[in-house]
């Protein structure tokens, strides 16, 4: 689902230009902090991302994508427990 060239559309592409909200800023920045201390790298998110289930997918947003993405590689590593985010929530 993550593959997106070729498939056919009569939606538009939404090209306008738009500030980032803050979530959006914290979450690339955790993405970045998270490689630079080598825990985790842009294949590691990709291949998170790629993970989703699609209707998932394609509910969710561009970092939305990398949040579910981060949350899975935090908890394969054994950095998160399987639901900590959400009890914390």
């Amino acid at each position: 689902m993550h593959d997106r060239g070729g498939v056919p559309t009569g939606e538009p592409i939404d090209r306008t230009e738009h500030e980032l909200e803050d979530w959006e800023l914290l979450t690339d920045a955790l993405a970045g902090a998270l490689a630079r201390a080598g825990v985790m790298n842009v294949d590691q998110l990709r291949r998170g991302i790629e993970s989703m289930p699609s209707d998932e997918y394609e509910r969710a947003g561009y970092y939305e994508r990398w949040l579910f993405s981060i949350e899975t590689n935090l908890t394969e590593k054994g950095i998160l427990a399987p639901g900590e985010l959400d009890g914390r929530l």
